[in-house]
């Protein structure tokens, strides 16, 4: 019998519920949920978790807690990203939750998540031998990892993900020209350690985890009347229709992107400075095309289960209070 999981992932926008039967090499998916929580509203930039988003947030924690009881999983791996860890009352929120709900949440640091982002991204069959940047553009942090399908080179988290580019420099709808040349001379200030990295390992591939790569993929092919696959977990966007997305985006308000086909409401305000940040990278790497994963943290979590699993491991159940 596989044993039942399930990976809560807490991010800075969107809280992911994943409910799984382990396998020894894979994983069957049972239910899945996301929920656009946006817990780093209002407060991210002042390092706060403010009271309406603590309150969605248990709202959601306390409606995925139902679905894990009446599925009878007990084996839950809920983590916490940016907004959590770098918020002053992120202690006290993750003491609420466990008091609230049961469940206990994993706070992790930007190293620890990005391994598991690559160990999401290589389970989706994206890596081969080839060094690639990936990356994974969060509502906090975005996370940055170059590699291949045997290890990691070189890993990095930095705290400019798309809530906090979107406070200090979308002031506008349209974004301005000079907004997003004020976003560029940002990244180019707080991204050399990863840009000396690309230097030195010269990664030939760019691979994006989730989100925002999902919506942009979305985007393509709607755009070319094709259909998604959901048994696929990787998916092209070659550079050239990217950069016409990304052009499109920066010149049109949010009315007009809401009416874009493949847009979702939750990714249609971020959209615009995540899209910024991946042409940024693209003058710092000439990859042929962008591989898009569909798997990311979450899946790279279970990947770890799996491999717990193979060696005949138990999973360390999280008993509910």
């Amino acid at each position: 019998m596989k044993n039942k999981a399930a990976v809560i992932d807490m991010g800075t926008n969107t809280f992911h519920l994943l409910m799984v039967a382990l396998g020894e090499k894979s994983f069957d998916t049972l239910y899945k949920e996301k929920v656009a929580v946006k817990i780093g509203q209002g407060g991210i930039s002042q390092n706060l978790i403010l009271p309406d988003a603590r309150k969605r947030a248990l709202h959601t924690l306390r409606h995925f807690r139902e679905l894990l009881q009446g599925e009878k999983i007990d084996q839950i791996y809920a983590f916490a990203t940016s907004a959590v860890r770098n918020a002053e009352n992120g202690p006290a929120f993750v003491k609420e939750v466990r008091e609230q709900t049961g469940i206990a949440i994993q706070v992790i640091d930007g190293e620890r998540e990005a391994e598991l982002i690559y160990k999401g991204i290589r389970m989706s069959g994206c890596l081969d031998q080839t060094n690639a940047l990936m990356m994974d553009i969060g509502g906090g942090s975005v996370e940055f990892i170059i590699g291949n399908e045997d290890q990691i080179h070189w890993k990095g988290s930095f705290e400019i993900g798309g809530q906090r580019m979107l406070d200090l420099f979308h002031y506008h709808d349209p974004i301005l020209p000079e907004e997003i040349d004020k976003l560029n001379q940002y990244l180019f200030q707080h991204l050399q350690p990863l840009i000396r990295a690309i230097r030195q390992f010269n990664p030939q591939q760019l691979v994006g985890a989730s989100g925002t790569f999902d919506t942009l993929t979305d985007i393509y092919l709607a755009g070319n009347q094709q259909p998604k696959s959901k048994s696929k977990h990787k998916h092209l966007l070659p550079i050239q229709a990217f950069r016409e997305i990304a052009a499109m985006l920066t010149h049109l308000n949010k009315e007009k992107r809401l009416a874009i086909p493949g847009m979702i409401p939750m990714r249609v305000d971020m959209i615009v400075v995540a899209s910024s940040l991946i042409c940024f990278i693209l003058n710092h790497l000439a990859p042929k095309d962008l591989l898009c994963s569909t798997y990311s943290l979450k899946e790279g979590a279970l990947a770890e289960m799996i491999e717990k699993v193979s060696a005949g491991l138990e999973l360390t159940v999280q008993p509910w209070q």
